[in-house]
């Protein structure tokens, strides 16, 4: 039995468009309720981005004068798509 690690490195979400630290993008999650299954939006500023299998994003927006972050799997089945609503310009790989 072999392994192809480049299989194990790319990205099984296909649906992830290239973004990174200080863009806004807008996540659609699927959110399972009981017996019921929804979309859910989550909206807000890229905090930052890790590459690699395990990799994630984090996504901070402010809700009610109160910051809620949120951290993603690149590879999560829950994400239904992202998209990039605006690209920044930030100095830095990760913001706090």
């Amino acid at each position: 039995m072999s392994i192809d690690l480049r299989e194990l490195a790319s990205p099984r979400n296909e649906t992830i468009p290239d973004f990174k630290a200080g863009d806004t993008v807008s996540v659609s999650v699927r959110v399972v309720e009981g017996e019921r299954e929804r979309i859910q939006a989550f909206e807000g500023v890229v905090l930052r981005v890790r590459k690699g299998p395990n990799g994630s994003f984090t996504v901070r927006r402010m809700a009610s004068g109160v910051g809620v972050e949120r951290t993603f799997p690149l590879n999560g089945k829950r994400i239904e798509s992202v998209q990039v609503t605006r690209r920044g310009r930030v100095r830095r790989t990760r913001l706090e």
